[in-house]
């Protein structure tokens, strides 16, 4: 199926966006987190995302230079389990569903129309409103697999260079996201400014990043830190299987 590259390209900027910010040699100091420099912050926040088995990601903006808005909604584990979407606007949006072998996507009317123009209208009247189900090792969906798994998010941040290659680290004044207190981190490479927001309580997770550049400009939070993806996966009646729908004839799943 063709325009299910949209998965891999949403989510392959949110985790440049973290990465930027994140990524070099362990810290390994015992002292208040707020008390380090800003390289240590930026390392231990990067252990701690490392160290996670699920969370929740919430990105918006235009986070890979394409001059496109989009927003990503996903909690993902390690176990390649996820539930969530990713909204383009006026390209569309696409509902995902993965739990072990099976995944479930649901393109709205505006998806099929913008990335899929030929035979596009005619998967969305089979659907009818409904997902369409696959397997998850189904080439055809592979980008859209790999980005509901965890893992591949912690790879891209392994392969990071290290912290001299981000630029210049500065540390800012202790403040609140959402009621919680963190230290912010920013970065500074050209005409490009990252800021990572840090949790100066319990685990130092990066909370919050924010980006601003010239191709660039967004935020991705972070949160639900080794909470469970939600298990709930779509009726029978609710979907239609790949094949079938991809020979344009209706098979209920």
């Amino acid at each position: 199926m063709s325009g299910h590259r949209w998965a891999a390209r949403a989510a392959a900027g949110a985790a440049a966006v973290a990465l930027t910010v994140t990524g070099g040699a362990v810290a390994q100091a015992d002292d208040d987190i707020a008390s380090l420099t800003a390289e240590q912050i930026a390392d231990r926040s990067r252990d701690a995302l490392l160290g996670v088995s699920s969370l929740h990601l919430s990105a918006r903006g235009d986070l890979d230079g394409s001059g496109d808005r989009m927003s990503v909604d996903l909690t993902l584990d390690r176990d390649g389990n996820c539930a969530g979407g990713v909204d383009m606007g006026e390209d569309g949006s696409v509902e995902i569903v993965k739990r072990a072998d099976d995944v479930w996507l649901k393109p709205d009317k505006a998806f099929w129309e913008t990335h899929v123009p030929i035979g596009g209208s005619t998967f969305d009247a089979i659907l009818d409103g409904r997902y369409m189900k696959a397997k998850a090792d189904d080439p055809r969906l592979i980008t859209v697999t790999e980005v509901c798994d965890l893992d591949t998010f912690r790879e891209l941040i392994t392969d990071n260079p290290d912290a001299t290659e981000r630029g210049t680290l500065t540390k800012g004044r202790e403040t609140e996201v959402n009621g919680a207190p963190v230290i912010p981190v920013t970065r500074t490479q050209g005409n490009e400014r990252l800021t990572v927001d840090v949790a100066t309580e319990g685990e130092p997770y990066p909370v919050r990043i924010t980006v601003q550049g010239a191709e660039e400009e967004g935020t991705v939070s972070f949160s639900g830190f080794d909470r469970p993806v939600p298990p709930e996966t779509p009726a029978a009646s609710e979907t239609v299987d790949v094949t079938a729908l991809l020979g344009r004839s209706v098979k209920p799943v």
